[in-house]
Order: C-alpha cells, then sequence, then structure tokens
C-alpha cells in the first residue's frame, strides 16, 4: 500500500492478510509450518476430531479457510477466536481445544505439552513487491543482488588439477550449477574449478582426491551474479 515497493515478509503474513502482492522470490530462511496443535493427554490424531471444538490462533483467517470444508463435511461450527501472543498457553488455561500456530523446531510446543495433528501451510521468508511499483528495474535489481548473496552462501569454488585421462571421470563429481571450467596446463593435465553446496563440499573433496584429482583447494565466496 501507499509508497511501498518491496519488502521481507512470511509466506502465512501474506496469506493470512489477502494481500495484493507480487511474490519476488523465496529467500530460503524462516522456514516453518503453520499447524494444528492438540494436547498430547487428548490423545486426537486426526484434525476432523476438531472440528466444532474450540480454536485459539493469531491466524484466524488461514484458520477458518482449513476448517471451513471439515466442518461444512461434518455439519457443524468450529468456533475460531483471535489472539496476539502466547497462542501456546490457551489450551492450559482452558480457553481452547487446540490451538493454530507455527511451529519451528517444535520446543516450545511440546513445552506446553501440545502435538501437531494437521498442517494448515508450509512458510518461509520471501521477497515482495507492490504490483503496482513505479520502480520495477530497482526492484528486479535487488532481486538479482540477494540471489548473488545468496548463492554465495550456499556454494563454495573447487579447484583442482588432474590428469587427461580423468578428467571426465572428476568433471562428473564437480558438475557445477552450468559446468565446470576447464583450462589445459603445459603438463598436458588440466585445471578444473567448479561450484559446489558448502554442504557437499568435504564429501566432494574426497571422492576427488580417492579419483585421481590433485592440489584440490577450496574458496569462500563473499558474492556472486548468476
Amino acid at each position: 500500500e501507499g509508497n511501498v515497493d518491496i519488502g521481507v515478509t512470511g509466506i502465512d503474513i501474506v496469506e493470512e492478510n489477502c494481500s495484493e502482492v507480487e511474490r519476488v522470490m523465496d529467500l530460503g530462511f524462516g522456514a516453518c509450518r503453520l499447524c494444528v496443535q492438540a494436547p498430547v493427554a487428548s490423545q486426537i490424531t486426526d484434525v476432523k476430531d476438531l472440528a466444532g471444538k474450540r480454536i485459539v490462533t493469531s491466524f484466524p483467517t488461514l484458520t477458518k479457510k482449513f476448517f471451513d470444508p471439515i466442518d461444512a463435511e461434518k455439519g457443524v461450527t468450529t468456533s475460531i477466536r483471535f489472539v496476539s501472543g502466547s497462542v501456546e498457553a490457551a489450551c492450559g488455561l482452558g480457553l481452547a481445544d487446540a490451538v493454530v500456530d507455527l511451529v519451528e523446531t517444535g520446543t516450545t510446543m511440546k513445552a506446553a505439552g501440545l502435538e501437531v495433528v494437521g498442517t494448515v501451510l508450509q512458510t518461509e521468508s520471501i521477497l515482495i513487491t507492490n504490483p503496482d511499483s513505479k520502480h520495477k528495474k530497482i526492484v528486479e535489481l535487488l532481486k538479482h543482488r540477494i540471489e548473488g548473496y545468496i548463492t554465495s552462501k550456499k556454494f563454495v569454488m573447487v579447484s583442482y588439477n588432474c590428469s587427461a585421462d580423468i578428467l571426465d571421470a572428476v568433471s562428473s563429481i564437480t558438475p557445477g550449477k552450468r559446468s565446470p571450467t576447464i583450462t589445459a596446463l603445459t603438463d598436458g593435465g588440466h585445471a578444473v574449478s567448479s561450484l559446489v553446496s558448502k554442504k557437499e563440499i568435504v564429501r566432494v573433496m574426497d571422492d576427488l582426491h580417492a579419483a585421481g584429482a590433485r592440489d584440490i583447494l577450496v574458496f569462500e565466496l563473499s558474492n556472486s551474479r548468476m
């Protein structure tokens, strides 16, 4: 609204407020689930068993959208009450039979004696823009900059030397995002460099060494443009 052109928020917030925004890109952090949670002691395992009961949540729109088809099927009306904080305490205080709240690690949920009986929505942080923005080029530039930085934090550059007879084998270990960069050396061998996921780099180095690659080096990236 107004003069706001770009922002960062969660999928859950966009969906809850029925916001008319353009989803530019997923940012890859803040991932969690919006879940229906019931007391462990109630032994409820099917979310349909909560239809017609009392639900407390900070997401009344999404909760109603989730329970409406279940209510229609069972011919009941689920009571949905909005609270702005400490949702997990509602069942213990006798205010609700279940809650709908965000779950990341589940620590807070378990401490409150609750367990997940259904998932309403998978969510994470996203970059959004005003569909009526007059600064599309700036938005696109910021998108590329953020994409480049995220890539630099997810990948490292691995460089190594190999003989011509094992080039195909070692290149298959490091295919890169598109393809490895291969440079011929004066001794008849090749120098290879490629992007590798940080999560995989230790295993990749071991596989390269076992395949015969030598002078294996790993470089951190500070930024990138793909």
